[in-house]
């Protein structure tokens, strides 16, 4: 083995971010839905070959994905060890989105391939991709009111999709016989099993030129490193323990908020996580499985200290006990469709609100936190074909000690965007009337938080059938050290020109609308940061002056300017 110095380990890092970068890019490009294509809801990275644990994944990819897809990769692992799944060959890939198993949501579909090296596996390559649909109750997968996950769609154990290189035609019968606009899936299936590919034919080449030794051990060195310079973090914060709430407006089956209980010990080069005191297992669909519980607190990490290289090594010293008894660590039958989209980012919140006690110059207000899921799916008479839409949408980032929160970014959990309106309406029978800042919406503070979307979609042919899964309809984003709240989500549906807001303010299914119903979102602004009465009557001015806010909104939130 070559010795591995400074520079050829930095260059085979970089190697392999570029690896898990190239597949992201490959699978987005590929794609057939907008909502990997445009809004790029998908994730690939490299795995270990004895634990499953993360060894690198995209910049582009999902946040959420990053603690998951290391989960399931090694829940696969120990099956195949167990029996309880077939052994690999080269050219298998595997498919799995059941929940249980180190997932999030039905809808978040997982592939895995083993990569061979002189006849065993070298490692795993593994990527996560949003389904449109994935059958069950509702187009789109997102049922606001399932009591139970067969309700909410199709569940796949791992099974190999692909055997040998070849697919398998049984196993994709199943699979479109069980969800909608069928024929619309192979083209998302083919630019995911095309990304592992890619990767696989990207990985070999490095492997080839340095060496798998040489490869393995700067694999190795990597993730010590990533673990030191965690703990080098941790160690600038004091010792001591940071309680912090957050609230899920309600689980879209009984209308009582849903309470995370947080409380973070902080010893030595340590953080535990500790959730004990959050409300029980819920009756609908916003209880979390445990594998995403544990990446909604890597991902907040990742959030506060974004220089630690993405890697097993970042997590270990972060310590998250398992949150029995609560809907954070959902067992099979629980409904879990707003888990990772919803509670993941409910679970990032609560971690930003501990954290920010201890570290103030380095934590924001909480954000937006909801990825503002609506679907609707119908019968498009134009076109002659099914449809099912998946509009996600961004919202306003908390302010910080530095400056105001960022208006319009994407979700806590992922790098995902909106897609276009002008894809959304050459491929649904769509006109969006409005899409727009939500002015009004940051929270007040010394830095305010930034503002939320507000879009008003009109259903133009044809009748369809219109669900959300969306939070903060209760309560606003968090402010901090003194910060005012981000303003609440909002949705209503207008059926004959008649207004109507969900019972549960942003969750609810199966509304029917006909040609010309009309559905209108509003998505929450960020917290604020600091004392409003604190902040610069020049900004304050500029604000009202750009029309953000009014004058006698900005006097009530900031004082006299």
């Amino acid at each position: 083995m070559a010795e591995l110095d400074a520079i050829t380990l930095s260059v085979i890092q970089a190697s392999l971010q570029q690896v898990c970068d190239e597949m992201d890019l490959t699978f987005s490009r590929a794609a057939f839905s907008p909502v990997i294509a445009e809004a790029n809801d998908r994730s690939d990275g490299i795995y270990s070959a004895v634990d499953g644990s993360l060894i690198a994944q995209g910049a582009q990819g999902l946040p959420v994905f990053v603690g998951v897809m290391q989960h399931s990769t090694r829940t696969l692992i120990d099956m195949i060890r167990e029996g309880r799944c077939l052994p690999p060959e080269e050219g298998d890939i595997y498919i799995v989105n059941d929940p249980y198993l180190g997932g999030t949501h039905l809808m978040d579909v997982r592939f895995v391939m083993p990569v061979y090296r002189d006849g065993a596996i070298y490692c795993w390559l593994s990527n996560t991709g949003h389904w449109p649909d994935i059958g069950g109750a509702v187009p789109g997968g997102f049922s606001a009111s399932a009591t139970a996950v067969e309700q909410e769609g199709l569940r796949l154990p791992p099974v190999k999709l692909f055997k040998k290189g070849a697919m398998d035609p049984e196993i994709f019968a199943i699979i479109t016989s069980n969800i909608r606009v069928a024929d619309q899936r192979i083209g998302d299936i083919k630019a995911q099993a095309a990304a592992l590919l890619v990767g696989q034919e990207r990985l070999s080449a490095i492997l080839d030129r340095y060496g798998d030794e040489t490869v393995s051990a700067a694999i190795a060195e990597l993730r010590r490193r990533a673990a030191a310079q965690m703990r080098a973090h941790i160690r600038g914060i004091a010792d001591g323990v940071y309680r912090a709430k957050a609230h899920v407006d309600s689980d879209g089956v009984v209308d009582q908020p849903l309470t995370i209980a947080l409380a973070v010990e902080k010893t030595g080069e340590q953080l535990v996580f500790d959730f004990a005191g959050s409300s029980p297992p819920c009756a609908g669909p916003m209880n979390s499985v445990i594998a995403t519980t544990l990446s909604s607190v890597y991902l907040a990490m990742r959030h506060i200290f974004p220089d630690v290289p993405i890697s097993a090594g970042a997590f270990e010293p972060l310590v998250v006990k398992r949150p029995e008894g609560t809907f954070l660590d959902a067992r099979y039958p629980r409904p879990v469709s707003g888990c990772a989209a919803e509670v993941s980012q409910r679970i990032a919140e609560a971690v930003f609100a501990a954290m920010v006690q201890a570290l103030p110059d380095k934590v924001t207000a909480a954000p937006a936190g909801s990825s503002g899921n609506f679907a609707l799916g119908g019968h498009d008479p134009a076109r002659r074909r099914d449809f099912v839409m998946y509009q996600i949408s961004g919202g306003g980032y908390g302010g910080n000690s530095r400056h105001d929160g960022l208006s319009n970014g994407c979700s806590t959990i992922g790098i995902s965007k909106s897609p276009p309106v002008e894809v959304m309406e050459q491929t649904y029978p769509v006109l969006y009337r409005h899409y727009a800042l939500r002015e009004g919406s940051g929270g007040a503070g010394r830095h305010r938080g930034g503002f939320g979307l507000s879009y008003e979609v009109e259903l133009l042919r044809g009748e369809a059938r219109a669900s959300f899964v969306m939070d903060h309809g209760r309560f606003g984003p968090q402010g901090a050290c003194g910060g005012g709240d981000g303003a609440v989500n909002m949705v209503t549906v207008f059926r004959d020109g008649q207004a109507h807001t969900p019972p549960h303010l942003s969750k609810e299914q199966d509304i029917p609308l006909k040609a010309g119903d009309r559905v209108k979102v509003g998505t929450p602004g960020g917290g604020g940061y600091g004392d409003p009465h604190l902040r610069d009557r020049e900004l304050v001015r500029r604000d009202v002056s750009l029309g953000y806010y009014t004058a006698a909104e900005a006097a009530e939130m900031f004082g006299p300017f």
